[in-house]
């Protein structure tokens, strides 16, 4: 197994739960103090860092830098599914569905490599 591939995918879908969740869990505590909300997610943020740079470092090893992102965006998708769902008790429906098709399309676009 050629951890290269592996891991920043790995690593690009832990960074992506984790910076979802510092974005969209102070919407269940809208009492809290906005600084407050601010200091903890950034604090997520922090270690989501440890997780998005060695990652990209690493998949910038056989990866281009526009698969990277895709890559990043496709799960940063896939996370917010996670995360709206788990904690939002929201379960996407067919025009999201749809819309992240396209994504997944335009992905797909991106690591096949130039059309002839």
């Amino acid at each position: 197994m050629n951890w290269s591939l592996v891991a920043p995918v790995v690593m690009l879908a832990g960074s992506n739960l984790v910076m979802n969740v510092a974005w969209y869990w102070h919407l269940k505590v809208p009492g809290k103090a906005l600084w407050a909300a601010v200091l903890l997610s950034w604090g997520l943020a922090f270690f989501e860092y440890w997780l998005a740079v060695p990652a990209n470092r690493i998949g910038a090893r056989v990866y281009s830098l526009d698969q990277l992102k895709v890559l990043q965006e496709a799960m940063s998708l896939a996370a917010f599914v996670v995360v709206a769902w788990m904690l939002f008790g929201q379960k996407p429906g067919w025009n999201e569905v749809i819309g992240f098709c396209l994504v997944a399309l335009g992905a797909w676009f991106i690591f096949k490599g130039p059309l002839r």
